[in-house]
């Protein structure tokens, strides 16, 4: 089964001195599974990795390498939402950013899971009662 990528789980993946349990389950998951993501995450993990080059902590051979890597794994991305509406309220209602509402929507939506490091996220999802893809599920 499916589930939805959160931007914080994947930028974690580029990074040795980052050990999150949580988002090396997601990764294993990608073995076997397919990742949904909103459009959003095209550009959320491209700003990371550019921010991180800039600041030194990735060098640009390694972007362009864990780009690569990164276009390898089934992670399908979905076109911006017709359900802007929905998004809004999930937004309003779990007092959720926009960009992480757009995540939440589309778990909610397709009744897939979501993987997340972001606290207001998780909170949200638990809220809801969105399933999380952790290292312990």
């Amino acid at each position: 089964m499916a589930f939805v990528l959160d931007a914080s789980v994947s930028a974690c993946w580029a990074f040795s001195d980052e050990q999150v349990p949580d988002a090396f389950a997601a990764l294993t998951r990608l073995g076997r599974e397919e990742a949904v993501v909103p459009a959003l995450w095209w550009f959320e993990i491209r700003n990371v990795l550019l921010i991180n080059e800039r600041r030194r902590r990735l060098s640009e051979a390694d972007v362009a390498g864990f780009m690569t890597r990164l276009a390898k794994l089934p992670i399908r991305i979905e076109s911006p939402p017709g359900r802007s509406a929905a998004v809004l309220e999930a937004a309003r209602s779990y007092r959720l950013t926009v960009y992480d509402a757009a995540y939440f929507e589309l778990a909610v939506h397709h009744g897939l899971g979501l993987a997340t490091l972001d606290a207001e996220l998780i909170h949200a999802a638990q809220k809801a009662g969105v399933p999380l893809v952790t290292a312990q599920s």
